[in-house]
């Protein structure tokens, strides 16, 4: 046996860490199925409306040369990389005004309002992602 194994029972600290660490294990599956339950719908629910969008384009393709129908995959394909760039961007923002924001604040409470209007500018970036993803749809034709 090594050295570093022992068979001497728990003491009372290791018993409380064990039962801590227990109910941060519930906490996280708890949290886990709180978070990815929904995002997994969500992203089943975006793909039947995606592939539910070119199932609908397809009859029409016999009257619209393909090139139409290329180019308006290129539109939506350039509007879904606009939100999905400028989310990523606003989370890594967001992330870095909250835990510089947490470390100001612990320091000196009055910064909190510099901390939310920091926090209001990642999001910015989000909401500027939505806007050009919508002018990009706007130009789209209409298929019916």
């Amino acid at each position: 046996m090594s050295e570093g194994m022992s068979l001497k029972p728990k003491t009372g600290k290791t018993k409380e860490r064990t039962k801590l660490l227990m109910q941060h294990r519930k906490l996280f599956f708890a949290l886990l199925v709180a978070i990815v339950v929904p995002s997994v719908a969500v992203a089943l629910y975006s793909l039947q409306l995606v592939f539910g969008a070119a199932i609908n384009v397809e009859p029409v393709q016999q009257t619209l040369p393909s090139e139409f129908l290329n180019q308006y995959g290129l539109g939506l394909l350039s509007a879904a990389i606009a939100v999905g760039g400028s989310c990523l961007g606003a989370g890594i923002a967001i992330y870095g005004a909250a835990s510089a924001g947490a470390a100001a604040i612990a320091e000196r409470p009055e910064t909190s309002v510099w901390v939310l209007i920091l926090a209001g500018l990642g999001e910015g970036v989000a909401i500027y992602g939505l806007l050009i993803a919508i002018i990009i749809l706007s130009k789209l034709p209409a298929v019916t």
